[in-house]
């Protein structure tokens, strides 16, 4: 489903013709409901960077939102997985500015900065894997969500549609419960298909009576 396919649809059910931004509203505010329930790939991006030697801060990509791993990558290219703390284990564990290596923590110091420990003694490669608000179908046209599940989007959006226009309590009921189904599946694919395999967790299957 596009964006034109989905503002037809909405438009179809609720016979409203609802003002354009008041339209992109609704979808963007569904978009965002759905990205921070279910965490599924297409929410996910990674890119590389690198540390300075002497200085503890690392600056976030514009579009950070949540991180999933952070590595340093060492002079013989092995991958080390800095473990996530708060800022005031960070400062506590390393107080002097002496205390330099390859780092081994890192903390969110602020929205726009990690703060890592110790801090770094070299120049490092670092690779970040994090959570980002994908563009909005709004502007994208097409958008995964909206290719691969556009139950959760449509609902998600129809909710915030009619719930604009008071509408019916019994019929705003329905579209809840469509919007959940359509969640629980969704919820199936990011946060458990995903995250498995036929080798390490076993085929799927159902008790036969």
């Amino acid at each position: 489903m596009n964006y034109t396919e989905l503002v037809a649809e909405i438009t179809s059910y609720t016979e409203n013709r609802f003002q354009i931004d008041d339209m992109n509203t609704f979808i963007k505010q569904a978009e965002q409901r759905i990205y921070n329930t279910v965490q599924f790939p297409a929410i996910r991006k990674n890119t590389t960077g690198l540390t300075t030697s002497g200085n503890r801060y690392l600056t976030c990509p514009n579009d950070w939102l949540a991180t999933f791993s952070l590595s340093v990558i060492d002079a013989d290219g092995n991958y080390n997985y800095l473990l996530n703390k708060d800022v005031n284990f960070i400062r506590s564990s390393y107080p002097n500015t002496n205390d330099t290596g390859i780092p081994e923590y890192y903390a969110q110091f602020d929205q726009d900065s990690f703060i890592l420990g110790p801090m770094p003694d070299s120049d490092y490669d670092v690779e970040l894997h994090y959570y980002y608000y994908p563009e909005s179908i709004v502007t994208a046209v097409n958008t995964w969500l909206g290719d691969n599940f556009d139950s959760a989007l449509f609902y998600g959006a129809l909710l915030e549609a009619y719930t604009f226009m008071k509408g019916e309590p019994d019929i705003l009921a329905e579209y809840q419960k469509r919007y959940n189904e359509a969640m629980a599946l969704l919820k199936q694919l990011g946060d458990g298909k995903n995250r498995k395999d036929a080798y390490r967790s076993g085929q799927t299957r159902m008790d036969v009576l």
